[in-house]
């Protein structure tokens, strides 16, 4: 151990969508508790909080998603018009690129693995060199909703796909613990915390309308019809938490790690990005219930 009571973990962050916010939570129970993070591995919202973790920049981010609205979300989809993916992605990395700074993985003060999908090559892609987020934007592909990722001529989709919970690259780290944050736990209707807020009517209005025209492009449906559509796609949503929940109960069987917090399927939608406060304090909860004995 590097000091008195300080023990040095790998830090394995899960996928998951909004549901990842809660990674938030965890890392501040982690820093409040002498635990000195040394590693980070992460897949797609498990990348992103954990790249930005890394390079220092956690509590502007914190504070920004804090104030995110639907319409603010509803702002940062540039659709693609591509029968590839719903969104490019760009507005939001480069909304993320001017929050944190363009940073280099090489630079950053502790290891940092993202974890992407290579669909044609059918295996797991683990980036720990160039541009942080060129392995953020890699690692987020949800399929469907981001169009693909071009990395060193290959492209990449999200690395849920293939492993939500990406243990194995922190096998070799010299750390004292391996903690495992799972977002695709059993569901139940218990986790989710509740904070009283005013209707959003019309920001759901705005975030669904924007994802219902552009499925409508291709089926040539009234505008209308954005509501329905969203509601299939929402659960095309459920079924991936579904796969990914499988998979990571199999993953964790084969590597498991010291402790594994697992937050549940269904703790919040994953989109809903405006929840970051029910979701960083759920996160700082189970943090204290599966490592507070071990604090």
């Amino acid at each position: 151990m590097t000091a008195k009571n300080e023990k040095t973990i790998s830090l394995v962050l899960g996928s998951g969508g909004a549901r990842g916010l809660a990674h938030i939570g965890v890392i501040h129970w982690l820093e409040e508790n002498d635990f000195k993070i040394k590693s980070i591995s992460g897949c797609s919202i498990g990348a992103l909080i954990g790249g930005i973790y890394a390079a220092g920049k956690l509590d502007e981010f914190e504070s920004w998603i804090r104030t995110v609205t639907k319409v603010d979300i509803a702002k940062l989809l540039d659709l693609s018009w591509k029968r590839s993916g719903l969104v490019k992605g760009d507005k939001i990395i480069d909304t993320l690129t001017e929050l944190v700074g363009d940073v280099v993985i090489e630079d950053l003060p502790m290891a940092y693995t993202a974890m992407a999908t290579d669909l044609i090559n059918e295996k797991e892609v683990w980036i720990n060199s160039g541009k942080l987020f060129d392995a953020i934007r890699a690692s987020i592909s949800l399929p469907l909703f981001f169009t693909p990722f071009k990395y060193n001529d290959i492209y990449l989709i999200d690395g849920g796909v293939l492993n939500p919970v990406p243990i194995a690259p922190t096998l070799s780290d010299a750390t004292d613990l391996t903690i495992a944050v799972n977002l695709v736990g059993k569901a139940d209707n218990i986790e989710k915390v509740t904070i009283d807020k005013e209707p959003e009517d019309e920001d759901k209005s705005t975030f669904t309308e924007k994802i219902g025209e552009f499925v409508d492009s291709f089926k040539g449906l009234p505008v209308t019809q954005a509501g329905t559509q969203w509601g299939a796609y929402d659960i095309g949503n459920q079924a991936f938490d579904l796969m990914q929940s499988t998979i990571a109960i199999q993953k964790l069987a084969v590597y498991p790690a010291d402790h594994t917090i697992h937050i549940s399927r269904n703790a919040c939608g994953i989109l809903e990005f405006d929840c970051a406060a029910e979701m960083i304090e759920l996160g700082y909860k189970k943090a204290q219930e599966m490592l507070g004995g071990i604090a």
